[in-house]
Order: C-alpha cells, then sequence, then structure tokens
C-alpha cells in the first residue's frame, strides 16, 4: 500500500508552478522580443502611426455630376463600404462560419486554438481554422507575412510562420482596443479577396451579382462568405459544383446557430447560384474614352499635388473621389445614340465597297502596299521584327490564329493571321463625339469610339481631323466683327480667284460642292445654311486669313492653324474637342468658356484636395453672339439647309438649333455642330486613315454621316423628365438687342431685310 508523502507533493506542485512562471516569462519575454524586434531576428511591426490609421489600397473612382460611378483606376479594384450599408444576412454567414465567437473574444480565441491543436495532434484537418477575424483584419492591413516585416529568422520556413502568427495575434489584441467590433467587421469586409481581382464586399456583390451590398439575399451571401476560404477553389465561374457545396456549408453553419430556420436551409441549399457576373475593367462601364483621356491628367496632377503639399497620394491605390461634370444620363444616351448610328452607317459602307477594297486613291483605284504599309507601322511588327528579325516577323504576322474580334454584332471568335486582322479593322469607320453645356463649360458626353476594347483611339481630344465647312462660322464671325458686312449684306455665289497677291503663286479658285455657281444674290444667312464655298472665299479674301485664324484662336481652336485662303474652307486638322470649346462662344453670350470636366477631387475620407472652377472670358459682343446663332439657324430652318433633315428626329418643333455640317473634298471627314440654348455638341465620323472614305458626296457628307447621331442624342435627352434644363426652347436674346443693320429688334421672327434698300443694294461681289 502506497503511503501519501505530504513533503513529496508539495515540491511536485512548486516545480509544476515553477515551470509555468518560467514558461509564462519566457513567452512574455517572446512577445516582447518580437514587438520590438530583438536584435533584428524577428522583423519590423507596423508603427504606431499605421496602426491607428490602417489603410489598403483603395481603387480612385470617377463620379458623374449626377452622382453615378463612371470607373474607377485601380490595382486591385477595392472600393469601401460601411457597416451599415452591407445586408444582415452576409454579416450572419460570416460570423456563423468565420468566428463564431466574434463578438466575445479579444482577438485571439483560446478554443478556436485547441481545436486547430486537437485537429493537428488527430490529424483531423476538417477541425477549423484559429485565426480569427480580427487576426484576417490584421493579415490584410498590415501585410505582416511580406519581405518588409522579415527579421533574420523569417529565413526559416516553419518558424517565419510561427513569428506572422504572434505579430498577427499583437496586432489582433491592439485592433480590439482601438475599434469597436462594427469598426473592425467592416475593415475586414473592405480589404478581403474574392477573387477576378475583386476585394471587398461592395465590388463583389456588384461583380457576382450586379447588385449593391445591402440588397443580397441569404443565398447570395451564403455564396461570398463562403469564397472567402479559397476565391480560386470556389470560384462560381470556374468551379460552380464546389462552390454550391461550400455555399451550403455556409448555410449549415447559418442554421447551427440560429440565424436562418432548418426549414429554410432544407430550401435554400437546393436553390441555383444566380450569378450575374459583371466583371469591372477598365474596358467596360460608362464613358471608357473619357476615363483614359482623365487618367494622364490625374496622374499628373497627383504628382503635383504631392510635390506642392509634401503628399504620397497615388490614383491607383488612395482611393481618391474624383468629382466629373459628366452627366451619366446623357453619356448612355450618346453612346447609345452613336452606336445605332454608326452600326447603320457601317452596313451602308460595307455595301458600297463590297467586293473592293476601301483605300483608296481620290480617283477611287486601290492604294498598292497599303497593307503592308501599315502592317509595317503596328506595334506588333515592330516588336517582332526587334526580337526576331523581318524575315521571321513577316512569317508571325502571315500566320493564322485563333482570335477575338469585334463586330456590330457582337464580339466574334475567328481564325485571322495579325495582317489579315489589320485589314479586317481598317474597314471599319470610326467616330467621336462631344457635348457641353455653354454657361459654365461642363463637358456632359464624351464619346471617344465606336468600341473602346477594340478601338483606344480618342477621336474626342487625342484626335485631329480637317473640319471642312464646320470652320466657316470662324470666317463669318471674322468679317461681321471686323465691320466687313453686316448679317442683313448679301454676296453673290460666283468665282473667286486667288492669285500670287494672296499668297497663292500657282492660283486658286474653289468651287462648290456640286461644282457649279448660281451666281444668285445670297443673304448671309442663305450662304451659311446652303454651305456655299464660294461666299466663304469671298469673306476671306476681305479679311484675310490671319485674321481667321486669329478670331478661331482666341474663341478657342487650339490647333496650329495654315494662315492661307484655303483655311475657310477647314484644311487645318482640329478636334471635336476643340470645335465643342469653340462654338460654345456663340451659345454663350460671346463668352469663351474652356471646356471643363473636373468639379473637384477628394480623398478616400470625404476632404477636399482642390475644387475646379470655370473659365470664361468675352471675347466677341452678346449682339455677335447672337447674330451668328441666327445665320447658323438657317441651316435647320430654311429651305435647302444642310440641316434640314432634323425635321425627321422630332428635334427641331418648338425649338431653336443652330447647326453647320462639315464635308471634306473627297469624303473623309464628315462633321456636324448642334447648338441648343444649353448645350453644344460636336461629332466627327470618317475612316482611320484619310484614304478610307465614301466615293459620293450622297453618303460621305456630314449631313448625312454624322447629323443623325446629333439627332438620336437629342431625341432621348428631350424624352427625358429628368434633364428638365435641357428642353426645348428659343436661344436667349440679348437685352435690347440691336440689329447690325439698324434699328432695334422687336418682333420675334428675326429675320433681316435691310431698311430703305434696293434689291441690288448690299450685294457685295
Amino acid at each position: 500500500m502506497l503511503e501519501f508523502q505530504p513533503g513529496k507533493y508539495r515540491r511536485t506542485i512548486i516545480r509544476l508552478w515553477r515551470t509555468i512562471g518560467i514558461g509564462l516569462g519566457l513567452f512574455i519575454l517572446y512577445i516582447v522580443a518580437v514587438s520590438f524586434n530583438f536584435f533584428w531576428l524577428f522583423g519590423g511591426m507596423p508603427d504606431l502611426k499605421t496602426l491607428e490609421n490602417p489603410k489598403s489600397e483603395l481603387a480612385s473612382e470617377l463620379i458623374s455630376e449626377d452622382g453615378k460611378s463612371l470607373g474607377k483606376y485601380f490595382f486591385e479594384n477595392r472600393t469601401q463600404i460601411d457597416i451599415s450599408q452591407i445586408s444582415p444576412n452576409l454579416i450572419d454567414a460570416l460570423v456563423a462560419t468565420e468566428d463564431a465567437r466574434f463578438v466575445n473574444h479579444s482577438g485571439i480565441d483560446p478554443r478556436s486554438l485547441l481545436r486547430v491543436f486537437k485537429g493537428v495532434v488527430s490529424g483531423n484537418s476538417s477541425s477549423g481554422g484559429g485565426s480569427t477575424l480580427t487576426q484576417q483584419v490584421a493579415k490584410n492591413l498590415f501585410n505582416t507575412r511580406s519581405e518588409e516585416f522579415e527579421g533574420l529568422l523569417g529565413k526559416i520556413p516553419l518558424v517565419r510562420i510561427v513569428i506572422a502568427k504572434t505579430k498577427e495575434w499583437i496586432l489582433s489584441v491592439i485592433l480590439e482596443r482601438k475599434y469597436t467590433k462594427q469598426e473592425i467587421m467592416q475593415m475586414y469586409l473592405n480589404t478581403v479577396s474574392f477573387g477576378n481581382n475583386t476585394y471587398g464586399i461592395k465590388v463583389a456583390a456588384k461583380t457576382y451579382f450586379n447588385k449593391e451590398a445591402w440588397d443580397l439575399n441569404v443565398t447570395e451571401a451564403a455564396l461570398l462568405v463562403g469564397m472567402l476560404q479559397n476565391p480560386t477553389l470556389f470560384n462560381p465561374l470556374r468551379f460552380p459544383t464546389n462552390a454550391m457545396n461550400r455555399r451550403n456549408t455556409v448555410l449549415a453553419q447559418m442554421t447551427k446557430y440560429d440565424y436562418i430556420p432548418r426549414e429554410d436551409f432544407e430550401r435554400y441549399k437546393e436553390k441555383p447560384l444566380g450569378i450575374d457576373f459583371n466583371v469591372e475593367g477598365h474596358n467596360t462601364g460608362l464613358a471608357p474614352y473619357f476615363r483614359e483621356s482623365m487618367r494622364g491628367y490625374l496622374k499628373s496632377w497627383v504628382k503635383m499635388y504631392n510635390e506642392e503639399h509634401d503628399m504620397n497620394y497615388d490614383l491607383y491605390t488612395s482611393g481618391l473621389r474624383i468629382y466629373t461634370t459628366i452627366d451619366s444620363r446623357m453619356q448612355r444616351y450618346q453612346e447609345d445614340a452613336l452606336t445605332e448610328h454608326m452600326k447603320g452607317q457601317q452596313k451602308l459602307f460595307d455595301e458600297h465597297w463590297k467586293g473592293r477594297n476601301p483605300w483608296s486613291f481620290d480617283n477611287g483605284k486601290e492604294i498598292p502596299g497599303f497593307l503592308t504599309t501599315a502592317a509595317r507601322r503596328s506595334p506588333h511588327f515592330i516588336s517582332l521584327k526587334r526580337d526576331l528579325g523581318e524575315e521571321e516577323a513577316w512569317k508571325i504576322m502571315r500566320k493564322p490564329y485563333k482570335m477575338k474580334v469585334f463586330s456590330w454584332n457582337g464580339e466574334k471568335e475567328v481564325m485571322m493571321s495579325p495582317i489579315d486582322s489589320i485589314a479586317y479593322y481598317k474597314r471599319f469607320l470610326r467616330a467621336g463625339m462631344m457635348s457641353m453645356d455653354p454657361r459654365n463649360g461642363h463637358v456632359k458626353a464624351w464619346v471617344g469610339g465606336i468600341n473602346f476594347k477594340y478601338f483606344k483611339y480618342d477621336h474626342v481630344k487625342q484626335g485631329s481631323r480637317q473640319p471642312g465647312s464646320t470652320f466657316k462660322p470662324f470666317v463669318y464671325v471674322s468679317a461681321l466683327d471686323k465691320n466687313f458686312l453686316t448679317p442683313c449684306d448679301h454676296v453673290t455665289d460666283a468665282p473667286i480667284y486667288f492669285g500670287p497677291s494672296d499668297g497663292v503663286p500657282g492660283g486658286w479658285s474653289p468651287k462648290n460642292s456640286n461644282n457649279k455657281y448660281s451666281y444668285q444674290s445670297l443673304s448671309l444667312r442663305q450662304a451659311l445654311g446652303k454651305s456655299v464655298n464660294t461666299v466663304s472665299a469671298y469673306l476671306i479674301k476681305m479679311v484675310k486669313a490671319k485674321t481667321v485664324a486669329e478670331y478661331a484662336h482666341k474663341l478657342g481652336i487650339t490647333s496650329k492653324l495654315q494662315e492661307v485662303p484655303s483655311l475657310c474652307l477647314g484644311i487645318s486638322d482640329v478636334s471635336v474637342f476643340e470645335m465643342v470649346g469653340a462654338y460654345s462662344a456663340f451659345a454663350n453670350g460671346g463668352h469663351r468658356t474652356e471646356p471643363m470636366t473636373i468639379l473637384r477631387i477628394e480623398d478616400r475620407y470625404g476632404n477636399v484636395l482642390q475644387e475646379f472652377f470655370q473659365k470664361q472670358n468675352q471675347e466677341i459682343s452678346e449682339n455677335m453672339a447672337y447674330n451668328m446663332l441666327y445665320l447658323m439657324r438657317g441651316a435647320v430652318e430654311d429651305p435647302g439647309g444642310t440641316a434640314g433633315r432634323l425635321r425627321q428626329y422630332g428635334v427641331t418643333e418648338g425649338n431653336e438649333i443652330a447647326a453647320k455640317t462639315g464635308t471634306t473634298s473627297n469624303y473623309s471627314d464628315g462633321w456636324f455642330m448642334g447648338m441648343t440654348q444649353h448645350l453644344v455638341s460636336g461629332i466627327w465620323v470618317g475612316g482611320e486613315d484619310r484614304s478610307i472614305h465614301f466615293r459620293t458626296i450622297a453618303y460621305g457628307q456630314g449631313g448625312r454621316i454624322a447629323m443623325p447621331a446629333w439627332g438620336m442624342f437629342m431625341q432621348k435627352v428631350y424624352k427625358d423628365p429628368t434633364l428638365v434644363q435641357y428642353r426645348k426652347e428659343p436661344f436667349k436674346k440679348p437685352e435690347n438687342y440691336v440689329r447690325e443693320c439698324g434699328g432695334v429688334s422687336t418682333d420675334s421672327t428675326d429675320t433681316y431685310v435691310p431698311p430703305s434698300r434696293s434689291d441690288d443694294e448690299g450685294v457685295l461681289f
């Protein structure tokens, strides 16, 4: 029989407590050593400032003037959201699955750690993980496993994991002391990855279900929470069966913890995934050409702001909120109108050139070697030639392979060589369109092309082309403002000759579009409305090309202009952006208003970094601006006007529209400029190369190839009851408007009839 020995028992207890004390002391020393990176063995910890203001990469967002998201700039597509905007279904699913005792622990859950330990000992890996949501927040926010926080011991694989876990425990305790449970939950849901370059619950809800996070139902919430364990393995697009099983596991956990009744679980687990996938990228969403145009400016702005204020903002990671002047409704209408119009024009173009290649000389003959030259200039060929040599480069350029290409009936997969691809895309007509409110310069819509994914070149600001007759209003306003003419005067449609004394050594006499002269006496309104070339030539001969160029520049044209007589027919390249800005002076009482695209820029917390304001300057008188509107209304209102077809779109009745069409001599460029009281728009249509165009004026004129898109766009604007500020109405007449030909305007018709003149008086040759 064993005898109980009190002294021996006491010594055992003492040794046990001593061992526990030593172990506890060593553990505390270890924690302190890790916290302070003792002898650089453990790697650094995030500093106190970082802990107090934890940051993650946030996409910077472009926001329309009416409060809609236009798109983002990001490396990681992540947008913050407040916990109050997240569906309770998702919170319940997350807690039930990832951290059932989230509200009870202080950052570290001993029961979970014990469960993990038992699982390791028993070999049962399905017993679950030991990381709490707070620990996962610490790992996501501070990236403790990166090289930045790696010490000398971090080179040892197992030791590296232990040290990283220790740091996450320390950070978890600190986070629990500094933040509420709701704030920690919000941090977690704003930082986790859901695959497909989707970060945070706001973006995930939009990407997988095209919903706001608040609208997620139980099964949708369960699917997203289930993906958190392994976004690749449980990706519903690639592995729908895995995703379904994992979703049902989450639903089972919600049942286990009484978030949903058992009978609901049985019903929910049979439901389909219901995915409505909408991946957000730089090629998708509203206004992609505008977003890309703004990218370069915003990167420069960020750099300048950082230098001036000693900050460290980044366009792709700092979560800037950029409020723009774009109206999402008008942007959508313009994109839809241009798509509808260009789809029809492309069909006509294909039929027009059926069986032939459209790259041709003015005489209609195909340009030899056109594709070879185009291929040589392509970035793909230049890269191949540099790396492999010219001979091998041509072999690759001629070898067919499977590729996806753009078509007006949707993206399609074809077998095509790179050089065939060049030929395929050269056949497409391109376009650029922009609208602006002349009162404040706010750009309301910007469509730089027919499809941003396949045609990156922006034809609003990046591209410049000959404006043709849309340049003529600058000729007319020069003559009127210099008092060479009044709006009541007439000019005869007759040949005008320019010789050596005019700076044209070989001589030049411009022709009208029909190659005929009517020899009729035309009012300036008739001449501009019918776009008579000889009258524009007569005016520039009077005022000189230098004066016309000066007026165009002061009204808003920034491109270099050739100061030659043919400038009156629009031979110098300009952009849609410039033309809309310059025309706005006519609609804004003579004030040149620079196009404005950004209202303000805020940081991620809503602090305003900079506000932007309109820039205006009076360049012509209010009366003169109104005179020009009157003259340009002739294109729409008068018989024979080049914009008369606008009536078929229902936009002219009860409305005043000042307009000008433009067509270059070989129909390479078709333009239309349209103005209403509060909206100025411009559109260009043509081929990528000037040698690609319609062969006849019936198809190639601006009134046919460009103008209908404006009519379709304005139809949609006028039908929208939320856009009442752009409703149909007359142009605002200046107070005490005085006619240039004498007398005060008292009537509403504004027909210019010279007082006390015979029919022959005022006729200029």
